[in-house]
């Protein structure tokens, strides 16, 4: 109501101001009222036995009028404003409510016209405890960019199902654009809180900053500055804001919708609403939005975790071992040998290592270990290991290496306790630098086993990768007398302590291998033919 009484206030005022200028030549132009302002509301899934909707509680809302610049939204607080006479709410409360929406037209002077529009909505969706603790934990929760990630931001074709399919952007390459500094606060009251530079809050806070976007839906924001580049718009100049947030499920699908012009890293427009693609990794989501052209799906990596692991500095820089692949042909035998014959050792594995070029093979500056099916349920590819060739205790191995992305290909990066044959597993234990899922190509683990966490599941952690089988990315472990450090592109997400009590202090030997099926590659692809993993290098520092 505030906000009508200022709009009649000023139409009061602009009237009077063109009354006492009657008797000058000076014209401030024709001041149109709207007229015939119609508005009308489509809830989300409503059809003859769903007369109140689907239960996601949207609806989409739209107007037209005569004489008409722009439109205006609002519902109790919430405000969308949209010239193109277009808004979408959604109502969260549970069951049959009744909601009330004011439509406003406004002309030329600021004069203006309005409605309200009435619906019944359904909402049946009641998000999972633990969905919901992971957004706002035991009150409000800050969530921010993973910028140290590769992917955390990027772009595809709408409703395509691989995040950042046509570009994702590399770790830190929106450093200068006014994104990263940005927080999004989720309160369990429902509101949304949005923090354009969290650095400038130190003694007292500083609500300005800014934020980037796509030029011509950050419009929407009003306000006025920033650089354009391209397609973008970086560092518009905007105070914090406050917004509201709930979580629906149309389709099924968790999203986060947020009111108003709330938006989470790149402005884009759309309906403001975020699909939770995965949320499996511990203080992570990986979120996609529709933009207001539907031009593009957008991705976005967001954690709750503050940067830690981009900060790392390696105490290991003599580089002692290496393989370049450099040369074609066969591996160099000074550095490998295979292990052969039927797979599994207690994994379940499908496939046969082999020492053929067919499976293993330095290729253009590669070496590509291939998976290939040969019929009847039958594969072949190969493991090739360092031992009694290299063996060494501590240090720094770096591999950098794309991954097979064929559903039920298990390709892993590790190294084995050299005592193996004598001391045996877990017992001389197990560092893996990377593995990945057969079922997950999003995702990669490091893991070590000991007797003390094996068998079982190893003391692991994972981190997302959604670019692990389109790019080439660094997969390191750090390892010395006090911990073991996994890193991916110098990110660090997983660290275990190394004591005299574990098996981590005497030597290893380095294995490369890509399994079929078993315990991590799960079902396999009927129509798998063959895939790769490519290594660029092999690196060992101490």
């Amino acid at each position: 109501m505030k906000k009508i009484k200022y709009i009649l206030t000023s139409l009061i005022g602009i009237l009077l101001l063109t009354v006492s200028c009657q008797d000058d030549e000076a014209t401030v132009g024709d001041l149109l009222t709207p007229t015939n302002l119609q508005v009308t509301a489509v809830i989300v899934g409503q059809d003859a036995n769903n007369p109140n909707g689907d239960g996601s509680g949207v609806v989409n809302f739209s107007a037209s009028a005569d004489d008409t610049i722009t439109y205006r939204f609002v519902y109790e607080s919430n405000e969308k404003t949209d010239p193109a006479g277009a808004a979408t709410f959604t109502f969260s409360n549970l069951g049959i409510n009744t909601y009330t929406v004011t439509v406003i037209a406004f002309g030329t002077g600021g004069i203006s016209t309005s409605t309200t529009i009435t619906v019944d909505v359904l909402a049946t969706y009641a998000p999972p405890a633990e969905l919901l603790d992971k957004l706002v934990g035991n009150g409000s929760r800050s969530w921010r960019i993973k910028s140290e990630q590769q992917g955390h931001f990027g772009l595809g074709p709408v409703g395509g199902s691989v995040p950042t399919e046509w570009y994702g952007a590399g770790p830190e390459e929106k450093a200068t654009v006014g994104m990263y500094d940005d927080r999004y606060v989720f309160n369990a009251d429902g509101t949304f809180t949005f923090i354009t530079d969290n650095t400038n809050d130190d003694p007292t806070t500083d609500t300005s900053g800014t934020v980037f976007g796509r030029v011509g839906q950050i419009d929407a924001l009003g306000g006025s500055g920033g650089t354009v580049n391209g397609a973008d718009l970086e560092n518009l100049p905007f105070s914090d804001f406050d917004e509201a947030w709930a979580l629906i499920a149309p389709g099924g699908v968790e999203t986060i919708t947020l009111t108003g012009n709330g938006f989470i890293g790149y402005y884009t427009g759309g309906s403001q609403t975020y699909e939770i693609f995965d949320r499996s990794v511990p203080n992570e989501l990986i979120l996609r939005t529709t933009d207001g052209n539907s031009e593009f799906d957008w991705w976005f990596i967001i954690t709750s975790a503050e940067p830690a692991g981009n900060n790392f500095q390696t105490q290991y820089t003599n580089l002692v071992w290496q393989d370049e692949f450099d040369t074609d042909g066969a591996p160099d035998a000074a550095n490998w040998t295979y292990d052969l014959g039927a797979g599994g050792w207690g994994n379940g594995e499908l496939q046969t290592y082999t020492n053929s070029t067919d499976n293993a093979v330095v290729d253009g500056g590669f070496l590509k270990i291939n998976a290939i099916s040969t019929g009847g349920g039958n594969y072949t590819s190969a493991r090739l290991k360092s031992e009694d060739l290299f063996e060494f205790t501590n240090g720094r191995v770096e591999v950098r290496a794309k991954l097979p992305a064929s559903q039920g290909t298990w390709p892993a990066i590790w190294a084995l306790g050299e005592d193996y044959q004598t001391n045996t597993w877990p017992g001389c234990g197990e560092i893996d630098i990377m593995e990945q899922k057969g079922q997950d190509k999003n995702t990669v683990l490091g893991t070590v086993h000991h007797p003390g966490v094996s068998p079982g599941g190893g003391d692991s952690a994972t981190t997302s990768l959604p670019t692990s089988t389109t790019e080439f990315h660094n997969y390191t472990v750090e390892w010395t007398p006090t911990e073991i450090i996994f890193l991916v592109d110098d990110f660090v997400y997983h660290t275990v302590d190394n004591n005299a009590t574990l098996p981590f202090n005497s030597d290893f030997f380095l294995i490369l291998n890509v399994a079929m099926g078993g315990t991590l590659g799960g079902d396999i692809d009927p129509a798998f033919t063959q895939d790769t993993m490519e290594i660029d290098y092999v690196r060992v520092y101490q």
